[in-house]
């Protein structure tokens, strides 16, 4: 089997580069600081070879990319391979292509775990897993029992730039939190001042992975997250739904301590609140919002049992790199996940989820850049990396990988430029760049774009806090000014109506279903010009005369400082 699956692989590739050759001749504007040979190697970005890798990525043969998986290793053994066929530097661990992620997953096993609120006074109220609370233990142990303190934190946020600090108590002093349950509230403080948590925008803040971390750093033994449907933007199904499949977390992770990282509905937080006797939830919410708010133990106490189910297993993240003219610091990082879903072992019918747009595409970008690059006429200005990263849909987790070990000291990476599924339905008249304009290429960026007729698009929806959702947020959290490079709804030939109506139909119908398949009539044009696009940034960005920073005040700034001085 593993002969003929080899066999395959060989044969597919040999076509790949016979089949991709022909292509319409594409020309790439001339951009302000691009010499000629990067120009030429940007127009040689070609559409075919994108669509083969993807039409690679996407098959059966690979099971659904998932992470630990023989499919999942195979894809990585075969991005492996190309950067190898193409010229490229091994920029792994030990001197080869793969940096390997040590991972452990948790499922929580639901008919062996209970939880119950237990005031000082009067009957316990026991909690339905499921539809009433979700949790995991994200310490990777197999059982763990809870008898401990509630203390309401508010939104659970410490930001010193917006003088918000939920954990100090009415003394001035930091409220202790060691062996006690965090109960906060879903988002942010609301706010429409753009200087307050950047008014209707989300923040890193806001985002329950923040306040998972945030309550681990002070010693807290778990997290119940209040979630309101309106203040999260998504209905409780979502988060039982994610809660209901196995987790993955970094083995060493100092920030994964939590015994129950932990979800509750509004309603089972209005109760606790009423066993409480501490009134309303939604006054308390409101007030929570204001400043002034003091962090309160409850007179009750999770008390509960928790059995999880876990497995230890290896992942590698695919690491390459193209040599540049100098070694000095101002290289340039491109990445993209290649894993998916894997299998579903109970489906009925195809349960292969072949992740062919998601994110067969961006991989097809990454390779198809790293090529050109590698075969340039001219060096780029300096070191180029490019890697392809596992475990994204478990969380970010390869890329956070990456970001705690990088192939070269984070201060030394100018930017990190992200593909995550572009959907080859044509030539992009548009771009969502959300958190470009953090960074002080912000005016190269708009330059290049309007160069490229690319129209910038502001964030289509800031309160979802898309920004802290796809890989290149685990580079930017280590201080690497970074974004991804996604398409907008506006195509030649078509309305904005008609692109968003394709992105609707995707989400609605086969985004992280098994119908997320190759498709022979896409057009992958669209995803050539947005690599080619990258591709031109990535040069510009390598040769900036000044490192490129964070603007003044961003989250990210002091990150990108410390990385510095390293």
């Amino acid at each position: 089997m593993r002969r003929c699956a080899l066999f395959v692989v060989f044969m597919f590739t040999l076509g790949l580069f016979t089949h991709a050759q022909s292509i319409e001749k594409v020309t790439v504007p001339e951009v302000k600081g691009l010499p000629p040979a990067a120009r030429a190697a940007a127009e040689s970005i070609n559409p075919a070879k994108i669509s083969a890798q993807v039409k690679f990525l996407s098959l059966d043969l690979l099971e659904g990319r998932g992470p630990g998986t023989r499919g999942g290793q195979l894809a990585a053994n075969y991005i492996a391979t190309q950067f190898a066929l193409e010229g490229l530097e091994p920029a792994g661990d030990n001197g080869t292509f793969f940096q390997r992620v040590p991972l452990y997953a948790v499922h929580t096993v639901e008919d062996k775990t209970h939880f119950s609120f237990v005031p000082e006074h009067g009957a316990p109220m026991q909690l339905a897993y499921g539809s009433q609370i979700v949790a995991k233990d994200e310490t990777g142990q197999t059982e763990a029992d809870f008898d401990a303190p509630i203390v309401f934190v508010g939104y659970g946020i410490d930001a010193p730039e917006y003088n918000w600090d939920d954990y100090k108590g009415a003394d001035g002093k930091d409220i202790d939190l060691k062996g006690k349950i965090a109960l906060v509230i879903v988002n942010e403080p609301p706010s429409n001042d753009v200087k307050f948590f950047k008014g209707e925008a989300l923040t890193y803040y806001g985002r329950w992975t923040y306040k998972y971390e945030e309550a681990s750093r002070r010693g807290a033994l778990g997290v119940l997250v209040i979630h309101r449907t309106d203040l999260a933007s998504y209905p409780w199904e979502v988060v039982r739904n994610s809660q209901a499949i196995e987790k993955s977390f970094l083995v060493g992770d100092p920030l994964a301590t939590l015994r129950g990282a932990a979800w509750i509905q509004h309603d089972v937080a209005q109760s606790l609140f009423t066993l409480a006797g501490m009134g309303s939830l939604d006054e308390a919410i409101e007030r929570a919002g204001k400043r002034g708010f003091h962090p309160v133990e409850l007179p009750v106490k999770l008390k509960g049992h928790m059995v999880s189910r876990v497995r230890h297993y290896v992942s590698n993240n695919v690491l390459a790199k193209v040599s540049g003219k100098n070694h000095d610091g101002q290289a340039v990082l491109y990445t993209a996940h290649y894993d998916h879903l894997g299998i579903d072992p109970d489906a009925k019918g195809d349960g292969i989820y072949n992740g062919a747009a998601d994110n067969g595409t961006g991989c097809g970008i990454l390779l198809e850049m790293a090529r050109a690059y590698a075969q340039s006429k001219e060096l780029p200005p300096h070191d180029m990396y490019f890697a392809s990263v596992t475990a994204e849909e478990q969380g970010l987790l390869g890329s956070q990988y990456l970001g705690m070990h990088p192939p070269i000291p984070a201060g030394q990476i100018a930017l990190d430029l992200n593909y995550d599924m572009l959907l080859p339905i044509g030539i992009p008249l548009s771009a969502d760049l959300n958190g470009a304009e953090r960074i002080t290429f912000w005016p190269t960026v708009e330059a290049v774009a309007k160069d490229f007729n690319i129209q910038l698009l502001p964030d289509p929806n800031p309160m979802a806090g898309l920004y802290y959702r796809s890989d290149h947020f685990s580079l930017a959290r280590v201080g690497i000014p970074a974004f991804s490079v996604d398409q907008g709804t506006h195509f030649e030939g078509h309305d904005e109506a008609w692109g968003k109506a394709k992105f609707a139909d995707f989400v609605a119908h086969h985004y992280h279903q098994p119908s997320d398949e190759f498709h022979h009539d896409w057009d992958f044009r669209g995803d050539a010009k947005l690599a080619r696009f990258g591709f031109v940034l990535g040069w510009l960005a390598s040769e900036q005369s000044k490192p490129i920073e964070w603007n003044a005040g961003d989250e990210f700034e002091a990150a990108r400082k410390a990385s510095e001085k390293r």
